[in-house]
């Protein structure tokens, strides 16, 4: 694929991520879905404000999250320097967002400070832990939301991918299975951004990787998932991660969502058979499917991820990268990208980035 379709891909991969975040800043955590339509109508199809009372109370339409300005702190930095430099990532975290912050849930940029990052404020301002020790046990997508900046800039290069991918996740989640899926959420993104679709031979392509000692993720089955022959050798472990069945979830939703016999209607109830809950175990099944089911129409895929309600902020977000890399940046409709607040300079930083993952 040439370097310009890579980096239109890249680029939407990016725009996607943050006009997701910005979807979901109003209608954030409705469980209650019959609220949810009470506050917002039968189908939410633009950027809102919060209600009153609300998560993010107080910011307006278009506005990013704290989930995307830390994505946005990542971007510059790579922006800076072009590679990922992870101590000056840590020092625009002491900087510019940590003496922002108290440790309590509604406070600081974005109107909300998550499980991850509220500990990581404890550990660092309150404890003085030094960066690589700050790592703790949360369970949802908030290394996701960040590192697939990681995932585009690195998209032609997967050992490096995931290398930067579990380096910065480890900043502030630790359970090796959080960290497996975050990095194969990664590692998707990547070949996507390459010109692979989310379809049932994805998982396949990344098990190759698997295979070439690329991707590490410990396996013994041969090509397809064939049983090992009697006297094979264990093979030697390409890295961490215990087993590969993060990478294989992708295909298995995406044979969900092409299967007639399988029907998902309308889409948006994704969040009802996955879950809606925030742990990354319900969100990526969900944005799998999604992205797969409309691998060609990004405003489907966004809107469906929004109105299923629950952490759909994050189901927007991931869904909406994973699609704007299969569109490219030319396939977003433009009314999403105008809305965002200082869109201009979000994209100036989502083709700075792509142009470096093309390169």
């Amino acid at each position: 694929m040439n370097s310009e379709t890579i980096r239109d891909r890249a680029a939407g991969a990016i725009m996607g991520a943050f006009i997701g975040d910005a979807m979901g800043l109003g209608p954030h955590w409705y469980y209650d879905l019959e609220e949810l339509r009470r506050d917002y109508g039968p189908w939410i199809s633009d950027y809102t404000d919060p209600k009153p009372g609300r998560y993010h109370d107080g910011l307006k339409a278009g506005q990013l999250s704290q989930a995307g300005i830390i994505l946005k702190l990542l971007l510059q930095s790579l922006a800076s320097h072009g590679e990922y430099d992870q101590s000056d990532f840590c020092r625009r975290m002491d900087e510019e967002l940590l003496p922002l912050l108290d440790g309590s849930p509604v406070n600081g940029p974005g109107g909300y400070t998550s499980q991850s990052i509220r500990e990581l404020w404890r550990q660092r301002v309150q404890q003085g832990i030094p960066w690589g020790q700050t790592g703790g046990p949360a369970d949802d997508t908030e290394a996701v939301e960040r590192t697939l900046a990681l995932a585009v800039r690195y998209a032609t290069r997967p050992a490096r991918l995931a290398e930067a991918v579990c380096a910065n996740t480890l900043l502030t989640q630790n359970d090796p299975a959080i960290v497996a899926m975050t990095v194969a959420y990664g590692a998707v993104l990547g070949l996507l951004v390459q010109g692979h679709t989310l379809n049932d031979k994805l998982s396949g392509k990344l098990m190759r990787l698997v295979n070439k000692g690329e991707l590490p993720f410990h396996h013994i089955t041969s090509a397809d998932l064939q049983p090992p022959s009697p006297g094979d050798p264990d093979p030697p472990r390409a890295g961490m991660f215990a087993s590969p069945d993060a990478l294989l979830t992708p295909s298995y939703m995406a044979t969900a969502a092409a299967d007639p016999d399988i029907r998902i209607e309308p889409a948006w109830k994704v969040s009802l058979v996955y879950g809606m809950p925030c742990a990354i175990y319900h969100q990526l099944p969900a944005v799998y499917y999604l992205a797969a089911r409309f691998s060609d129409d990004f405003e489907s895929a966004l809107l469906h991820a929004i109105n299923g309600g629950g952490q759909n902020m994050a189901r927007a977000m991931l869904t909406a990268a994973l699609v704007g890399a299969q569109t490219g940046l030319s396939g977003i409709p433009e009314r999403f990208i105008t809305g965002l607040e200082d869109h201009e300079r979000l994209l100036d930083l989502a083709q700075s980035v792509a142009a470096g993952a093309a390169g």
